[in-house]
This record gives C-alpha cells, structure tokens and sequence, in this order.
C-alpha cells in the first residue's frame, strides 16, 4: 500500500457510517447512517488526518475506498455467510443477550465463534496495512472484541485503544461464553479500554481477575507475563453527543416551524410524548406502551388529547427475536389507535422507519415528554440529543435507571422500566411537571451534556490512549512500567499520569522530629486507629496541572499496609471530587482505604453519605458554574473544575498577576453568591452549595469506626478545618509551611513516606 494512503488516526467498527442508496434513475450514492457511534464519531475524524473502516453494508466484494462526507471511509468485505454467521449469529445472538442481562437467551454455536475469529482477523489485517508507523488505532464495539490482540501481533508498534458501546456483563453472565477466554485475551491486546460507565470497566477487570488469574491494581490488568508483560488500562469514559450542533439545529427557523407543522398534524394534542428506539427488545418499548394503553385505560389519560409517536428504527431484522418483537409492537399500537384514538387525533402514531438529525431536532422541540425507558442500554445519546435541542428549557425526560445517560442526567424523570405501575406514575410526573420544574430540570441536564460534549469524550479517551508509557510499545528501547508504582488513569481528564519521577532510595535519609516520633508510637499502641490524609501536596507532590498529580512511590503502598492491620482504618481525604480521587489513586473498588471526596460531601464507605442535593442547591450551582464561566472567559490559562456539589477555580501556574485578578473575582462571585461556602486554598478558589469539610467527615468516620484517635496529615487552609476539628489526643501534622493549628509539622510530601513508615513499624507492621 502506497504511504500516502496510511493514517495517523485509525477508527475500526462493524458499520461504516454511510449507507449505501440507489436512486431512481439507477445511480448510487451514499448517505449518512443512523445511530449513535455515527454522530459521535462523525465529529472526531472532522479534520484529523484519518480513515474509518469497516463494512459497507452489503455482501459481497468491497468497494474501492472512497471520500464521503469529508471522512476517507475504507469498506471490508464480508460474504452473506460471515454476516451469518458474524454478526447476526455471534454478535447478535450470543454475545448482544449476555451483554444485556439475558433478557433473551443467548444461542451458542461453534461454526458462529469461527465466523466471528476469522471476520476479526480479517478487520486487523486491513488495520494494519493503513495505519502509518506508530498511529493511534481505535477500535469499537462488541463485534471486534477480537481485534486488539490480532493487530499486536501485526503492528506491536501502534496504540491500540478500544471502545465498548453497550454494557459489559457482570462475570456470572460473562463467564456463560464458552469463549469468555479468548475474549477477554483478545481485549487484552489494547492499550486502554474505555467503557461507558466505571461499573462495566469494573466488571471486565474482575472478569480478567477471577477468569483468567490475572493480577489487578486499580484501573490496570497486567496482562502476559515475564519480559512480555504489559498494564492494560479499563475505565469509564461515558460517551456524549455534539451538543453545539443539536442545539444550533434546533434553533434554526427551518426546524422550529417543522415542530410545530408535527403538533398540528396530530391534532395539536395537549400532551404529545415521544419515544425514538432501534427495534430492539432491550429498549423496553413493549413495557412503555402497556403502561401507556393502561393509562388510557384507566382514565388518567385521554386519548382525545393525549398522542404518543414512537418511532421504531428497523434493526436485525432477519433474526427471530427482532422479527417477533415487531409484530408484538404493531399489534400493541393497533389496539390502542382502536380503542382510544378519535379521527384527527390519534392516540399513537407509530412509525418503522429512521429521520435525518433535522427531522430528529424538530421532534424532540415538539414533544412534551421524551420517554427513554430501556431495560438495559449502554449509554443511549437520544436521551442527551432531547436534552441538547431543548434550548427553550422547556420539555420533561423520562429516564430508565438502566442506561448510562441515567448517572448524568440525574435531574431527569427516574423509572425502573419493569415496574410498569412505577413507569405510569413516572409518565404522569412528567405530563403534569409545571413549566418552573421543566425549566429547572433542564437547566441542569443542559449544563451537563454542555460540559461533556462528544468532543470532550474523544479528547478524553484520545489522550489517555496517547499519553501512555513509551514501555507499552516493544522496541522504544525501555523496560516495562513496574505496576505497584503506576497510577490509575483519571477518567475525565486523562494526561500522563505515568510513573513519578522520584525513586524512594534516592531520597535523602529523614530524621524526624523527637516529639513527633513520640507522638506516633503513643498513638500506635491504640486499640482502634483512625490513619487519613490528603492527597495533593501530602500523598503526592503539588504540580501546576492538577490532573497530572501522582503519589511519591511508597505513600499509598504504606496506607495499604497500615490497612491491613488489626483496629486500624485508612482513609484518603481530599477536596477532588470521588471519581478523579479514586482515579489517581487507584482506590476504586479497594476494600480497606476509604477515599473522601469533595471536602467529605462523597465517600466510598456508607459511614459518611453522599449528600444529595436540594432544588435550590442545585439551582445556585448552576448559577455558580455560570458566573465562574465568565471569569475563565476573561482570563485564559485559568482552569474550572466542576464537582457535584461545587465549582473551582484554579489558577497554579499562571502569571501571578492573572492569578490574583481572577482569585479576585472569584471571590466577588462567591460573596454575592450566599449561602455558598468559599474555600480559598493553594491557587484554587472553591465554592460549594452544601456545608461539607474535612473535619466534619474525619469524626464521622472515627465515631462510626468506634476509632481512639484519629492520625491526619495536610498542607492546605481546607486541611485547617480538619486540624481545628480534631482534639488533643488526636495526632495532626502540617505539610509544608504557613500557619497551622496542627500539632505537628514536617517539610514536604517526601516526609510523609516516612511518617507512615515509623507509624507502621511501631504498630506492628513491617
């Protein structure tokens, strides 16, 4: 293959995202797909220098690869056996009902698991050939799972990423697969493994731990062994959609009047709700529609005023079970228009067909409520497109808790799809939700996919992918990362978070002060011991990009010890939010630490809860996030930090003249914004709407803990509030200088390695 036709960027999925369209004068031509990897994908390969393959859509040989769209596309030919075999047997009929909690029961056939092997194959070969010398290969979806480890084997010298779009099962269904090892080996190829949510990530690193023995830390696998060992990174990297363009479409002219021309050719119905699926029967819309039909039927709606356009997407359409869920879904929409519908007002309008985004954006502007019920779903972007087309603030979404869309759009209307009587109140909630509660709801799901659009999912995931050690790669001429001193990437800003730079036998010998080797063995002979400290600046050195913040090698190594201890209890306490605390530590899922975030508003253990949110918090929020904004506007190089309870400003790094101008304003916004608390620290200004802090979650923890005394290390002012809080029996020690009302003081964070190492010794560690 000529040079000029390979890529620096290499995106591998099932589907290309165009289909294929004869006109009526013969001619053909192609035209954008549907779904959901299409529109988010379609904006990460605008401009960048790369190509997309993957199957055309048809049997047979392969077109030539071509342009279209502004994306060079490269077909791969499959034969009507392999699509057979390939994807309507093995990854529609085996591996979709595994993934999806076995709503239907999933075929196992030999000859589809060869289809599958050979067609993965098949698609790593082409990869190979037109990725350009180190390119960054990204593969996606179920149907490739096989791919990674092929295409190691063919390029060792690419960055392989993969990216999984529907759930990943807990290992009791997982381990059902005859071909559960295979699968996960093949997975194993990749470099980084992104999910659409922290549990499915979890539930394939405990796959590859009780599956295949293999050695799990935090968010890594050790995958191999011996001199061919390498760390394989899985997380939760939740995708999104381009919520600039849906909301620039659905502001347009064209659009707003095509809403209204839908409402009046159903009658102009008082209550007109929407539901967009693929036919597809993890999409619950055989329970959505009885709970409509017994709405009608009971009285609580009237069909008179009442329409429900369902959209059905045609999908799998050869394979039973799709074939006897559509005829269920006619026959339900066929009785109710039967029952309840009156001439110029009908009670469903049922359409089996897919919309372009401009007809998209005029249905989610038209609809009163979007009802988004699936049984299980990996993400679900239509729930995010309503939500980023709904500039008016206005319209209600009714949200199944089993999609991924469900742990970020918490201001929708919450259901549990199978308790049919649950999802009819639901329904009604939303229908009658005042145009104040709409507006209210949707300021905040709205201010959520504006943060994390497609684009910032891309970056995200890109980043992590590139930002991994050379050592990943053979032949760069560097040994394998040792895994007890890597972090865990941080999900939602992945950079290099690669191995510190300080090696614990090139530090200087620390002698400690007397009184404070005193203090610790007088604390060490308690029965029950409370050990906390912060993160940045204590456990891990202060840097001028937060994100990069990594843990002197030693630090968390000692807490585990410490941990493991009769009566001790550790426990990580920091104003990060839980998500990026528990990513750079890598304690997610760790039984013993407990980690603490957002200054003790969240924590891993039930012993201090997650405080939930009032409507007029969460309003001030927003607010907050807003008048913040404008600051970063006014001042570039300044960070924000969202959490999910606060908003923070960070300015470590910058001209100490722009730092102080927009700390200024940052506080003028804080003072006009009461009742919320300013926390001013090192270079950040934050702001909470709830009254949470360190100290407050330390005796928490100690009292629920039935802890003696309580061991606390920080550096920051939002460490004083622990010290204040804690009594004179407790041992408290500042890191670094500046007034402090801890008892105890040492010099840097190379200190606090061995303060927990005298502390472990003298309790009997080792």
């Amino acid at each position: 293959m000529p040079v000029d036709d390979r890529f620096e960027l290499v995106i591998a999925a099932n589907r290309l995202p165009v289909d294929r369209v004869v006109a009526p004068d013969g001619s053909v031509g192609w035209h954008r797909s549907p779904g959901g990897l299409v529109t988010a994908m379609e904006s990460v390969m605008a401009g960048r220098d790369g190509v997309w393959v993957g199957w055309a859509g048809e049997p047979g040989e392969a077109p030539e690869p071509f342009d279209e769209a502004g994306m060079r596309l490269h077909p791969i030919a499959l034969s009507a056996e392999e699509i057979e075999g390939y994807y309507e047997g093995f990854s529609n009929d085996t591996l979709w009902p595994i993934y999806h909690d076995v709503i239907v029961p999933a075929q196992f056939h030999r000859e589809w698991w060869h289809a599958y092997r050979e067609v993965n194959e098949r698609f790593a070969q082409v990869l190979a050939e037109v990725a350009a010398d180190g390119a960054t290969v990204w593969v996606h979806d179920y149907q490739l799972q096989l791919v990674p480890a092929f295409l190691r084997q063919l390029r060792p010298d690419v960055r392989i990423g993969w990216f999984n779009h529907i759930p990943f099962p807990p290992v009791e269904l997982f381990a059902q697969l005859p071909w559960r090892a295979a699968i996960l080996e093949g997975l194993l190829g990749a470099d980084f493994l992104g999910f659409q949510r922290r549990t499915d990530a979890g539930n394939f690193r405990r796959a590859c731990r009780q599956l295949l023995g293999m050695t799990v830390r935090g968010d890594t696998v050790t995958a191999d062994s011996g001199p061919d060992a390498r760390l394989v990174r899985a997380a939760g990297v939740p995708i999104s959609t381009d919520f600039k363009a849906m909301d620039r479409l659905a502001r347009t002219p064209e659009v707003r009047e095509r809403a209204k021309e839908i409402r009046a050719s159903l009658g102009d119905p008082k209550h007109l709700l929407l539901g967009i699926d693929r036919l597809d029967y993890t999409k619950g819309i055989r329970h959505r529609l009885k709970a409509y039909q017994e709405l009608l039927a009971d009285g609580a709606l009237d069909g008179s005023e009442t329409t429900f356009i369902q959209i059905a997407t045609p999908s799998r359409e050869r394979i039973d079970a799709y074939i006897e869920l559509k005829e269920q879904v006619e026959g339900t929409v066929g009785r109710i228009n039967g029952e309840y519908s009156t001439i110029g007002s009908p009670a469903m309008e049922y359409l089996h067909r897919s919309y372009g985004r401009e007809e998209m954006a005029a249905l989610f502007l038209a609809a009163d409520v979007m009802v988004v019920t699936p049984l299980r779903d990996g993400m679900n972007l239509v729930a995010k497109e309503y939500v980023a087309c709904r500039y008016d603030d206005q319209g209600a979404l009714v949200l199944s808790e089993f999609t991924g869309a469900a742990e970020e759009l918490r201001e929708a209307f919450m259901c549990n799809p199978h308790d049919v009587e649950g999802l009819k109140q639901t329904l009604l909630d939303a229908i009658h939700a005042g145009p104040d509660e709409q507006r209210r709801r949707m300021r905040r799901m709205r201010s959520a996919v504006r943060r994390h659009d497609v684009q910032t999912w891309a970056d995200d995931f890109l980043s992590a992918l590139e930002a991994l050690p050379p050592a990943q790669h053979p032949g760069r001429g560097t040994t394998m990362t040792d895994p007890a001193t890597t972090p865990a990437m941080n999900p939602t800003d992945p950079t290099d978070l690669g191995p510190t730079d300080v090696d614990p036998q090139d530090l200087d010998p620390v002698d400690l002060d007397p009184g404070l080797r005193a203090a610790i063995a007088a604390v060490a002979g308690l029965d029950r011991l409370l050990v906390a400290s912060d993160f940045d600046g204590v456990l891990a050195p202060l840097v001028d990009d937060p994100s990069t913040s990594r843990a002197i090698p030693g630090t968390l190594e000692a807490l585990d010890a410490l941990s493991q201890l009769p009566g001790t209890t550790c426990a990580v306490v920091s104003g990060r939010d839980l998500e990026t605390l528990l990513a750079l530590t890598g304690l997610d899922g760790h039984e013993r630490i407990a980690a603490v975030g957002s200054h003790g508003a969240q924590s891993t253990t039930d012993d201090t809860s997650t405080q939930a949110l009032t409507p007029e918090q969460a309003d001030q929020l927003a607010v907050l996030d807003a008048e913040l904004s404008e600051v970063l506007a006014r001042h570039p190089g300044v960070r924000i930090e969202h959490k999910p309870a606060g908003v923070v400003l960070h300015t470590r790094g910058l001209d100490p003249t722009v730092a102080e101008e927009a700390t200024a304003e940052a506080l003028v916004v804080g003072a006009e914004q009461r009742p919320a608390k300013v926390l001013r620290g090192k270079d950040v200004v934050e702001m909470s709407v709830v009254d949470a802090n360190k100290g407050t979650a330390l005796l928490e923890l100690a009292a629920a803990r039935g802890s003696q005394a309580t061991v606390y290390l920080g550096d920051d002012v939002t460490d004083e509030q622990a010290f204040e809080r804690l009594g004179p029996h407790d041992l408290t020690i500042k890191v670094g200088p500046g007034p402090t009302a801890a008892r105890f003081r040492v010099t840097d964070a190379t200190e606090v390695l061995e303060v927990l190492e005298q502390l472990l010794s003298a309790r009997g560690g080792h």
